[in-house]
């Protein structure tokens, strides 16, 4: 299976391209579950999008709140049956 990919630019950095797992949506907010690599096991993130409507390029955040985090991971986990978050 072919993984999005989508190119993040961090203010002052080079640009990173992540492939996307699985997106959500809870309470009105979208979340993405992204990866470094598109084959095998890599690093995985929970990012929280803080785009407004009128905004022309999306924004997002990594979920670093642990609460928001454990609750986030779980769905994904639900929703990706061979998925298990580890934290470092």
């Amino acid at each position: 299976m072919k993984m999005e990919k989508i190119t993040f630019c961090p203010d002052g950095d080079e640009p990173v391209d992540f492939y996307v797992l699985e997106q959500t949506k809870i309470a009105g907010v979208n979340y993405i579950l992204v990866t470094d690599i598109e084959d095998g096991d890599g690093e995985a993130l929970i990012l929280k999008d803080l785009s407004k409507p009128e905004d022309t390029e999306s924004v997002y955040e990594i979920v670093s709140e642990e609460n928001e985090l454990n609750a986030v991971a779980g769905v994904f986990e639900d929703l990706l049956e061979d998925v298990k978050f580890v934290q470092e």
